[in-house]
C-alpha cells in the first residue's frame, strides 16, 4: 500500500488488520485521553496495545486533527514560506544540484525539498532560523567527502550547515552527488 498521499487514514486498513479492532475502537480509546499530551496518547497505543510508532502516530495525529502529514504540496510551496535570504539561497542550491544530472527531479519528502534519481534519494535541503542544512543521502557520504571541501562548514552527524546567504559551493555539491551516485 502506498502512503505517498500523506493521508494518515491510509494506515487504517493495516491497523485494523494488525491489531484486530476496527479503527473506531482506537479512536474511542484515544477520546478518553482527549486532554492528554501527545506522549501519553502514543504510550497508550504503543505500550498498552503493541502499536508500532508509525501506526500510533497516524492514529494520534488523526485524532488531534492532523489528517495529513504533508505540510507542502510542492517544493515551490515550501520555498514560498522561506524568508530571505533563505529562499534565494535555497533556490540557487536546488538549481545548481539539478544541473548536475538531467535525470534528477525535485520532490517533497519529509516535508523538505529532495533531489532524487528514479526512486533513490540523492540530496535534500532544509532551512533553519539562521542557517541552511544540506542533507546528503547514502552510507557514510560525509565521511567519504574530501575534508578540505567540508572545512569551511559546520558538519553535523548527517548534515552540513551553511549560512543562509551562502555563496553556493558547486564543488561541494558535485562531490556529495558523485559519492551518492557511486553507491547506487
Amino acid at each position: 500500500m502506498t502512503r505517498d498521499s500523506g493521508e494518515r487514514s491510509s494506515f487504517f486498513p493495516a491497523i485494523e488488520k494488525k491489531y484486530g479492532q476496527p479503527i473506531q475502537f482506537w479512536l474511542d480509546a484515544l477520546a478518553e485521553l482527549a486532554d492528554a499530551k501527545y506522549p501519553q496518547q502514543i504510550a497508550l497505543l504503543r505500550e498498552d496495545h503493541g502499536f508500532s510508532q508509525a501506526h500510533a502516530n497516524a492514529v494520534v495525529m488523526f485524532v488531534r486533527g492532523s489528517t495529513t502529514s504533508k505540510r507542502f504540496a510542492s517544493p515551490e510551496a515550501y520555498l514560498a514560506t522561506l524568508p530571505e535570504p533563505h529562499g534565494t539561497t535555497t533556490r540557487e542550491i536546488l538549481n545548481a544540484t539539478l544541473k548536475l544530472n538531467s535525470k534528477f527531479e525535485l520532490v517533497m519528502a519529509w516535508n523538505k525539498p529532495i533531489v532524487r534519481l528514479g526512486t533513490d534519494y540523492i540530496i535534500g535541503f532544509s532551512a533553519a532560523k539562521h542557517h541552511l542544512l544540506i542533507l546528503p543521502f547514502g552510507d557514510g557520504i560525509l565521511d567519504q567527502t574530501d575534508q578540505e571541501l567540508l572545512t569551511p562548514y559546520k558538519v553535523n552527524k548527517k548534515t552540513i550547515q551553511v549560512p543562509a546567504d551562502w555563496k553556493v559551493d558547486r564543488a561541494l555539491l558535485k562531490a556529495l552527488v558523485q559519492l551518492r551516485l557511486a553507491q547506487l
